[in-house]
């Protein structure tokens, strides 16, 4: 259920199951945590678009799945960690309906592009279900505490234009508008500095989570400032150009 590709420097994930809302089994975590462990160690790519086909974007774990088994280690947890720890950027663009866990998979991307119409609830209080830790910490570095309160308490629903005012998405777009929407979004962020836009998505990660290795970070700066790169950023704001980024 998982449908891959790499073009250039971008590479596009769609989740494959619209008869099930895009929900994810064990296996299909599985598949995409590894997934996303190969394409870590490429050097070329630098952004990636992930999708769902069909009416929604993710309805998270499948629920067969999530009552009859033990998720003390939750594969959910570890495919959002992969998510959030890509090196490079990642943009959700979200088709449809974001339920469950489907929101922390969101909420693990570093942007997200809506679609009018669309709408979010996380529903585990509803049936006797304490959400993991690390997917309520996700929403609250993102959105704040009062926003898990209302996600995880009150298992609000929220529509499109209260998913743009809470933050929780950077675009909202017209359906017909949301491929191209997410995919100029990953352009730019294709066309920027590799190294330095790696760097820095390290840091603002380790920052929200306050585990920010000062040294490792100072030498990321100082490895961006003596990159062929930051020469050629120089030379193209010289000569009014577009800069051509390698990565070195």
């Amino acid at each position: 259920m998982i449908a891959s590709h790499i073009d250039g420097p971008m590479g596009h994930i769609v989740l494959d199951r619209p008869e099930a809302h895009n929900a994810l089994d064990r296996a299909a975590m599985a598949a995409l945590t590894a997934l996303l462990e190969d394409w870590a160690g490429r050097d070329d790519l630098r952004a990636v678009v992930l999708t769902g086909r069909g009416r929604s974007f993710c309805s998270g774990a499948s629920l067969g799945e999530v009552a009859g088994g033990d998720w003390r280690e939750n594969p959910l947890t570890a495919l959002c960690d992969a998510i959030e720890a890509f090196p490079c950027p990642t943009v959700a663009a979200l088709n449809g309906g974001v339920y469950g866990g489907g929101v922390e998979v969101a909420l693990a991307c570093d942007f997200r592009v809506g679609v009018r119409g669309m709408r979010a609830f996380v529903p585990p209080a509803r049936l006797g279900i304490h959400y993991e830790p690390a997917g309520i910490r996700r929403a609250m570095d993102r959105l704040g505490a009062q926003a898990a309160r209302r996600i995880f308490l009150l298992a609000e629903t929220f529509v499109d234009e209260a998913l743009l005012a809470m933050g929780f998405l950077d675009r909202l777009v017209e359906p017909e508008a949301l491929e191209a929407e997410a995919f100029a979004m990953a352009e730019i962020l294709a066309g920027h500095a590799p190294l330095a836009v790696r760097g820095m998505k390290r840091t603002i990660l380790e920052l929200s989570r306050g585990t920010l290795d000062a040294e490792a970070a100072r030498t990321r700066i100082a490895a961006c400032f003596a990159s062929e790169d930051h020469a050629e950023g120089l030379a193209a704001q010289r000569e009014r150009r577009a800069p051509v980024f390698r990565g070195h």
